[in-house]
């Protein structure tokens, strides 16, 4: 399941909270979410 490549080459993996996801897709790349609160 966790392996090197799994997302195909050059994937990185971005492990956030629900709000900062949320904040993510609404703004369409990451931000601080602070500011969003």
């Amino acid at each position: 399941r966790n392996f090197e490549g799994r997302q195909g080459a050059g994937g990185r993996t971005h492990l956030v909270s629900p709000a900062m996801a949320a904040a993510a897709a609404v703004a369409g790349h990451f931000v601080d979410v602070r500011e969003w609160l």
